[in-house]
């Protein structure tokens, strides 16, 4: 399926601009990939540019947008919808040599041209010499980061429709991945296909190795290595993975190798993960805040509670984003404010293990926040083996 790729960066665009707005920000500037890619669709080298500051975005509340592309690249945005200007990007780290300051005295003389007599700025992703520099000539900066995480929050329709192509997608890459699993196989051997068919279907990366078998299971966040699956192991895998037009998909499941029946406390592990996963996923809503989603949320027995996932789930956009829900303890105050709202997209989390069973089963789903309820926008097979 093709999309107005136009329409999606004007969408996004056009969010930040009104979230700027609301909070009074004038100007916002970042050297993040990800929001430079939010805010004017420009992709280049993403997982180079998460290097340090080398493109960079200037966006005035006005609308008037300037990109810093890398230099040579500046031809790659010349027919973007919303960008004002590309200049070259200057090297303003101690990567681009000794000469790296005086760049840096030029770069922040450019922003002030441009932002005129406004003297507030909102920024992220620059070293401690170009913030120096910034206050030196008058500049007030704000928390650029939390400006786009305030904008990402609510998903424009093209995003949404976007994230459902890249769902798609995914789900077909994680098939390939399911296929390959065999005693024998080694856990990198295995994932590889999962990377060969997102690639081959115009994905972007993926951003963990949260694949693992066996006793590598337990605790979790093991990431894939060399060790080669046995019959009867658990097989968990977290996608992670930002696929189509850049837009992430982040679902977990867990196989069982081979073709042995599973253990007794294999089923155990995964009914639990699976009545987590079913019963937080029913409590969303909108209007539901997040506090009375975490008191509700399901009660992770005591044996398995010190491994527990660290959340109880996370927005979704470009990549895993605001909110991080946390936890709910007794006479611990809940001090994480907010609540689920219409365009939010949402993953919930599970994860039980055990050490005695040195084992553990990870599970997660996707879902959109709309107006009149929650569509589970992921929906690849449970394991049958494991869930019977």
């Amino acid at each position: 399926m093709e999309f107005d790729r136009a329409a999606l960066v004007r969408q996004t665009h056009q969010r930040l601009l009104r979230v700027m707005k609301a909070r009074d920000v004038p100007a916002l500037l970042t050297s993040d990939p990800i929001n430079i890619l939010y805010a004017t669709g420009a992709r280049n080298m993403t997982v180079f540019s998460h290097m340090g500051p080398f493109r960079f975005v200037l966006v005035l509340a006005c609308g008037a947008t300037y990109l810093w592309e890398f230099a040579g690249c500046e031809h790659l945005q010349q027919n973007n919808p919303v960008v004002t200007e590309i200049r070259p990007a200057p090297g303003i780290t101690a990567l681009a040599g000794r000469g790296y300051v005086p760049e840096i005295t030029r770069f922040v003389g450019d922003l002030i041209s441009i932002i005129g007599s406004e003297r507030v700025l909102a920024i992220e992703g620059f070293g401690v010499p170009v913030t120096d520099r910034m206050r030196s000539a008058g500049l007030e900066l704000l928390d650029g980061t939390d400006v786009f995480s305030a904008a990402r929050l609510i998903k424009q329709p093209t995003e949404v429709a976007v994230m459902r192509e890249a769902v798609d997608r995914v789900q077909a890459a994680a098939g390939s991945l399911e296929a390959a699993i065999a005693p024998g196989a080694s856990e990198v051997e295995v994932w590889s296909e999962f990377h060969r068919h997102l690639i081959a279907t115009e994905g972007e990366y993926i951003s963990t190795r949260l694949f693992q078998s066996g006793s590598r299971t337990f605790p979790y966040f093991q990431e894939a290595g060399a060790r080669r699956m046995e019959t009867g192991d658990l097989v968990c895998f977290d996608t992670d993975a930002l696929g189509y037009l850049h837009y992430a998909v982040d679902f977990s499941r867990t196989f069982l190798c081979g073709d042995l029946p599973a253990a007794g406390k294999q089923r155990d592990l995964y009914r639990l993960a699976h009545e987590q996963l079913s019963h937080n996923a029913a409590l969303l809503g909108p209007g539901v805040s997040y506090e009375d989603f975490a008191r509700a949320a399901w009660p992770v027995p005591a044996e398995n509670r010190g491994y527990g996932y660290y959340c109880l789930g996370h927005g979704l956009g470009l990549c895993g984003e605001f909110p991080y829900i946390p936890h709910f303890f007794d006479d611990v105050p809940y001090a994480f404010e907010g609540q689920f709202e219409p365009g939010m997209v949402i993953c919930i989390e599970s994860y039980i293990g055990e050490e005695a069973a040195q084992e553990g089963v990870k599970l997660e789903d996707q879902f959109l926040i709309a107006d009149d309820g929650v569509e589970r926008m992921t929906t690849y097979p449970f394991c049958k083996a494991l869930l019977s």
